[in-house]
């Protein structure tokens, strides 16, 4: 059966993540133990006992996600799990795919996202800007409320059909979504996050970053990995240099990404982080299309035995 990789992003940290497969698998300690050494914090104690505040800063999830989703591809590899044809990653998971697909280093791909996190959060002075879910209307119709708000506001993530995740200025964003509303769209939801990623108001981090990025050893990936900008492999290292880069103010393409996982032969995707939020994505997305995490000892093990057969 062939098979594609997902690595999720900013929101399915929690305290306690990956304990279990710690347990089962000592590695996991050991890459996050790694991932902390090169960014000077100790991100296993972090990401066993929080404080939750701290963990969900931007500059701290990153790596800490990153290290998550290593360490279980290298348990899946290990353990004689079949490579799949091509992965992708939402937002921050685009960085753990390449890692994982041997583009960078794991210690440069953790000092990268950190220094990514740093920046994105330095962007915008935090309360000046938000980001809102809206569930419910279709993505063409958000756009629109969009425009028609006040300030600077667009959409930032195309996760699936009717869930769009907009972003901008805090007034703006509220604005906006107050419109969302009064075009029909079920909720509006405001989200706790430090930043208004994917879109404009990260200018200031791009400009920071790309010097961080040109010095990034970065090889062509031994799996094709899709980008969230437009849900493409990248041809050269300079294209994955440039897409990393747009990434920062353009808005996520998932549902694109995930229906091109299927036409590319994916019949089953494995979400490879902890928690199931790109599970739950993709099934919104294409219902024929079996999605798991493997965040847990048991359903990696389901997995290894499916992917095996």
């Amino acid at each position: 059966m062939s098979i594609a990789f997902l690595f999720p992003g900013q929101g399915s940290q929690f305290p306690g993540m990956l304990a279990a497969a710690a347990q089962a698998h000592p590695s996991v300690q050991e890459r996050f133990q790694e991932a902390g050494e090169a960014i000077g914090r100790d991100l296993w104690g972090l990401a066993g006992n929080g404080p939750e505040a701290e963990l969900s800063s931007t500059e701290i999830t990153q790596p800490a996600l990153l290290a998550a989703s290593f360490a279980l591809w290298e348990i899946w590899r290990r353990l004689g799990g079949p490579p799949p044809l091509a992965m992708a990653g939402h937002s921050l998971g685009e960085y753990s795919a390449l890692v994982c697909g041997g583009a960078l280093s794991f210690v440069d791909g953790a000092r990268l996202v950190h220094r990514r996190g740093r920046l994105m959060q330095e962007a915008v002075p935090r309360g000046e800007g938000g980001m809102a879910a809206i569930l419910g209307l279709a993505a063409e119709q958000v756009a629109a409320c969009c425009a028609e708000a006040q300030g600077k506001v667009s959409a930032a993530n195309y996760n699936a059909p009717g869930q769009t995740v907009i972003a901008g200025a805090a007034d703006a964003v509220q604005q906006a979504a107050q419109l969302c509303l009064q075009a029909g769209a079920r909720r509006a939801v405001p989200l706790e996050v430090s930043g208004p990623f994917h879109c404009d108001l990260m200018a200031p981090a791009q400009e920071r970053f790309a010097e961080a990025l040109d010095a990034a050893a970065i090889r062509m990936p031994e799996i094709p990995v899709l980008h969230n900008v437009d849900a493409q492999a990248a041809g050269s290292v300079a294209a994955i240099r440039a897409k990393l880069l747009r990434q920062l103010i353009e808005p996520v393409h998932w549902e694109q990404s995930v229906r091109r996982l299927a036409s590319l032969g994916a019949a089953r995707l494995v979400e490879c982080g902890p928690g199931k939020v790109l599970s739950g994505l993709a099934r919104r997305i294409d219902r024929s299309l079996p999605a798991t995490g493997i965040g847990e000892p048991e359903a990696l093990a389901r997995e290894l035995e499916a992917a095996r057969g």
